[in-house]
């Protein structure tokens, strides 16, 4: 996947919990895409279309800078990764509390993804006071 993993980083929590927003995210979107890919009456797209793309992009941040935290030595560095990581997860939950307010039975499983950010958040606490 990457090149240089860190060994111990595919048995981390926390690392492993990100892949599983990435994963449900990518599902999530797939229930989205057909009930908002259509042209409005005026010609123009729905734009919260967007946010589906939106959450895959950053739930596939996630696992990069979790990498990237594990490889730097100097905490300055990695405090750069661990600020990303926060403001991903972050815009992640924003994303999803828009498309809550879409017709579309894609919103019926935003609250699981949205918990899945919250224990990732959790294991992101006791990770970072473990670098």
């Amino acid at each position: 996947m990457y090149s240089s993993i860190p060994s111990h980083l595919p048995n981390l929590p926390v690392y492993q919990k990100a892949l599983e927003i990435l994963f449900l995210s990518h599902r999530i979107s797939l229930y989205f895409i057909p009930d908002l890919n259509y042209l409005k009456q005026d010609g123009k797209e729905d734009n919260s279309i967007y946010f589906t793309g939106d959450i895959i992009q950053q739930s596939n941040s996630l696992v990069p800078e979790i990498v990237e935290a594990e490889r730097k030595s100097f905490s300055e560095e990695r405090q750069e990764h661990l600020l990303s990581i926060s403001r991903l997860t972050s815009v992640i939950d924003k994303n999803c509390e828009r498309l809550e307010s879409i017709n579309s039975n894609g919103k019926d499983f935003l609250p699981i993804l949205r918990d899945e950010i919250k224990k990732f958040r959790q294991l992101q606490h006791v990770w970072v006071l473990t670098l």
